[in-house]
């Protein structure tokens, strides 16, 4: 195995782990000589480790986890599929003890992947704290912000003084590994605002807590869509921001880390699925899985591909009398393509990031046709001056450039349109609008370009 694998423990170099040291791993992990693998991986980031361990044989990779030893801070870096795969392998009592070793919101992405069956056991393993928050994240939806967010979170009651809000800082045993701000509840525990650590470290011991309080505007309920959290965090700047159940009682805070992970998974997802291809896709998926993924829009894609030859076949008599129509019929395809990905990438965007709304739709809509069309006017020109040089023929110069107006303004409108319908129809439109906008825009060029040419041809 001579691939090597960059390791972010030093963030601006990095590790590289080298073909010696990857036999060296295998060798010891083979061998159950644990001691030797920790004194080998110790020095190395978790995150880098799991890069490594995702390459490893699937023997390996079990017996690695199996062992109590092993970091779990490593389940974290390694993709939700494969989790899942050595999670299976794995007894209740290991998990069990990967769990405990984290914090609550990275120990829940960790057993929402157990298997089911195991769910039940590994609860009764842990601490009456992380059950009943366990449990009360299985109740919101999968993807919700009670899914990511976690217990450790300091609250305190309004009418409390700044030195009983350090005291209690120093006596408690269950603080978060990092505590950017305290919560300030009222009588019914719910949220009135929260106060900085460095604006309390900053008072008087005998100043009121309220009266330090920045007013928290910004509450998120528990089912929202952790999509949402992303956006949310980004639009307001925030560095952690809680989390409240149906009552607007608080029952959990996710921080800036949790939110950026959400972001770029959500910007990868999305990447992925303009390209037809499932976010559940790995590295480490076999030919077979990997067929089976991309199979179903491939096919789609087809039939669309179908449909745009049909269109082609109806005019086949006019392209028979000029081979130059055959010739130039792919740019005004191509074009209107290309034209409408720009339009669908950017509406794709606003969708993600909620800017696109019912208050400024039909102004976006009417901006995308109108730049199709005047994309359409110039590159009418451009393309009609070529062909008229190339072919010595005005008809099919000036046949081309209206064609290029037309496809461009469609697909300027189809670009914005249905991306806007899917998600209107609760369609994810960075999956399905992709292959329907390439039909409209080689149908409608195909038509528009062959149509024009039956009348003048």
């Amino acid at each position: 195995m001579s691939q090597e694998f960059q390791n972010s423990t030093n963030q601006s170099t990095g590790h590289i782990f080298k073909e010696e040291e990857i036999k060296t791993l295998l060798e010891n992990v083979n061998s159950n000589n644990f001691v030797a693998v920790h004194d080998l991986l110790q020095s190395y980031h978790p995150a880098d480790v799991a890069n490594l361990i995702k390459v490893l044989p699937e023997d390996i990779q079990i017996k690695f986890f199996k062992h109590k030893s092993s970091d779990p801070e490593v389940v974290l870096g390694l993709s939700d599929n494969l989790q899942k795969e050595i999670l299976e392998q794995l007894n209740p009592e290991v998990i069990s003890s990967i769990v405990k070793q984290l914090e609550s919101d990275d120990a829940f992405q960790i057993f929402e992947n157990v298997p089911k069956e195991f769910q039940d056991q590994i609860l009764q393993n842990l601490p009456p704290k992380d059950q009943t928050f366990f449990k009360l994240g299985l109740q919101y939806p999968k993807d919700s912000a009670a899914r990511i967010m976690q217990r450790e979170f300091v609250s305190v009651d309004d009418d409390w003084t700044v030195g009983q809000t350090m005291d209690f800082l120093r006596d408690s045993t269950d603080l978060p590994e990092q505590l950017l701000e305290i919560f300030v509840v009222d009588k019914s525990k719910k949220p009135i605002g929260s106060v900085s650590i460095s604006n309390v470290l900053r008072s008087n011991a005998s100043n009121k807590i309220k009266d330090l309080v920045t007013e928290n505007k910004t509450l998120i309920p528990g089912d929202l869509d952790k999509e949402k959290v992303g956006n949310t965090f980004a639009q307001y700047n925030l560095v952690s921001v809680g989390v409240v159940d149906k009552d607007q009682k608080l029952i959990g805070v996710i921080t800036v880390d949790d939110a950026v992970k959400v972001v770029k998974e959500e910007a990868v997802e999305d990447a992925l699925r303009l390209g037809g291809v499932s976010s559940e896709e790995e590295i480490t998926d076999n030919p077979i899985e990997t067929t089976k993924n991309r199979f179903v829009w491939l096919f789609i894609n087809l039939l669309t591909a179908v449909l745009a030859s049909y269109v082609i076949g109806i005019f086949e008599q006019t392209i028979e009398k000029v081979v130059a129509l055959a010739i130039l019929m792919p740019i005004v395809a191509s074009m209107g393509g290309n034209a409408a990905t720009q339009t669908l990438t950017v509406t794709i965007q606003l969708i993600a990031s909620q800017q696109l709304n019912a208050k400024n739709v039909f102004k976006i809509i009417n901006r995308e046709i109108v730049t199709g069309l005047f994309n359409g006017i110039l590159f009418a020109l451009i393309t009609g001056i070529f062909v008229y040089f190339w072919f010595n023929d005005l008809r099919i110069a000036i046949l081309i450039g209206a064609a290029m107006i037309v496809n461009l303004t469609v697909a300027g409108l189809a670009g914005i349109g249905i991306p806007v319908f899917l998600n209107k129809v609760k369609i994810d439109p960075a999956i399905a609008a992709t292959v329907f906008v390439t039909t409209v825009t080689d149908v409608v060029g195909f038509f528009a370009f062959l149509g024009i040419a039956s009348l003048f041809v």
